[in-house]
């Protein structure tokens, strides 16, 4: 059950999401660990940041529409108070998540953090900040800028959190690629509104946010396939995955870790079936390793 992404070598391929599983400290007790490859951080940048205004968050068929808008106690309190903790108590690689709003403070979030966790997820694509992620990730120039001066402040797996919501993913991924980032992270959320029809008003304060859930499943897969086949980078797939069938199939598009997230919330040992699942379809399967599972589709 054993992966890599990049250097970062994982004892599971199943990863939790960010923004859906805190700084790695909310699940204990509930959640088994050992069944994780990794925990990837809620984001966080230099300040504490207050986030959107409430409500922030309104359930919908198929899924989940946030504005959080990357809430979070900054990159100090990070070091000092929750990456203790986690390592004192979980064995499981820790990612952070980071993001900025500008070049500048991507770069020097990245070397602050750099020390203390086992790789970086640059969150450039959040579709519900309205500084900073939502522009990064949508022009390749932009991308390229941000993506390289992160790399140069730090040595550690640097991952690169993509949206799904553009032309053709390839261009982006190959920015990422040739500006030195060791794996992608797909999906983020899709732009998405509410409206609640009785009062006649926006259902979060925001207006619009970030749609997630099984309804993005299908997107997150044509993502995952179609930049697998454009650059060589291993992949993080996230987007829908509420069970092992989802994992697996994410891992036949091209992924070589799968992350959960919205499930989470109605059902945290999701974890475990998703791991158990995907051990027992590689039993079924004469699949000898996970990892062999990547890009699997009969016929090509």
């Amino acid at each position: 059950m054993k992966v890599k992404l990049g250097s970062l070598g994982l004892s599971s391929p199943v990863v939790t999401a960010s923004g859906t599983f805190g700084y790695g400290t909310e699940y204990a007790g509930v959640v088994d660990y050992s069944k994780l490859g990794a925990v990837t951080a809620k984001g966080i940048c230099l300040e504490p940041w207050p986030g959107n205004a409430m409500p922030r968050h309104a359930e919908v068929p198929g899924g989940l529409v946030n504005a959080i808008g990357l809430q979070g106690v900054g990159v100090k309190a990070f070091l000092d108070v929750q990456v203790p903790w986690y390592r004192e108590n979980v064995s499981a690689a820790l990612i952070a998540n980071i993001w900025g709003r500008s070049v500048e403070e991507y770069a020097e979030v990245a070397a602050m953090a750099s020390d203390a966790v086992d790789a970086l997820e640059m969150n450039v694509s959040c579709p519900n900040v309205k500084e900073g992620g939502h522009t990064f990730g949508h022009d390749v120039a932009v991308l390229e800028k941000v993506v390289g001066a992160v790399r140069k402040a730090t040595k550690k797996p640097l991952f690169v959190k993509l949206a799904p919501n553009v032309p053709d993913i390839a261009p982006y991924a190959k920015a990422c690629e040739d500006c030195g980032a060791d794996a992608l992270s797909l999906i983020n959320t899709i732009p998405a509104m509410v409206i609640d029809v009785e009062s006649r008003k926006y259902a979060i304060a925001n207006r619009s946010g970030g749609l997630s859930g099984r309804a993005v499943h299908p997107v997150a897969v044509k993502a995952v396939h179609d930049a697998s086949r454009a650059v060589k980078l291993p992949i993080l797939a996230m987007g829908g995955v509420y069970g092992w069938r989802d994992a697996v199939e994410l891992m036949l598009a091209g992924a070589t870790a799968v992350a959960v997230g919205t499930a989470l919330f109605t059902n945290p040992s999701v974890v475990s079936e998703v791991y158990d699942g995907m051990a027992d379809y590689c039993r079924r399967h004469s699949f000898d390793a996970v990892s062999r599972l990547t890009g699997a589709i009969n016929g090509e």
